[in-house]
């Protein structure tokens, strides 16, 4: 029975301590949404081909590659959590700042654009210059073949739908 009662005051005590970790900020998190069944190949050739030039010439697996770089960071798919940074999962189109659930830097939450093919490119290229003061530690992707096969498999792949 003491040993019990000990217990129980550990566990109340070491969910406090939890508690008290974060930023103190908090933001609701993301609604669930449906997840979509997977692209066929037919449907990921038919959404690469409707997209702008470049993308639409994309490589896709290359694009997937690279991205491999940002899952240290990111998820994009579909109810995907929130890691170091947001999930990307509809992020083309969607207003820089505003991902439900994650805690932005005064920067990104200020930006006032939307997500789209030129800014995600400019972002990638070189995070810092683009919105200084935002909590991207990573250094951007030099190579603009790089770049634009990432965005094409977010425009793709994490596209809502």
């Amino acid at each position: 029975m003491r040993w019990a009662m000990r217990l129980g005051i550990v566990t109340l005590a070491a969910a406090g301590l939890l508690a008290g970790c974060g930023s103190g900020e908090t933001t609701p998190a993301a609604p669930p949404v449906a997840v979509p069944p997977p692209l066929t190949g037919a449907q990921r050739a038919t959404m690469l081909a409707a997209l702008p030039a470049p993308y639409n010439t994309a490589d896709l697996e290359h694009g997937a590659r690279v991205f491999a770089r940002c899952k240290a960071c990111h998820t994009a798919t579909a109810n995907g959590p929130n890691m170091t940074g947001p999930n990307l999962y509809g992020v083309i189109g969607r207003v820089a700042g505003t991902h439900p659930g994650y805690n932005y830097s005064k920067a990104v939450k200020g930006a006032g654009f939307a997500w789209d093919d030129d800014h995600i490119d400019h972002w990638l290229a070189n995070p810092r210059s683009v919105l200084p003061g935002n909590k991207m530690t990573f250094p951007g992707l030099p190579d603009a073949t790089d770049r634009r096969d990432v965005i094409a498999y977010l425009s793709v792949e994490a596209a809502k739908r």
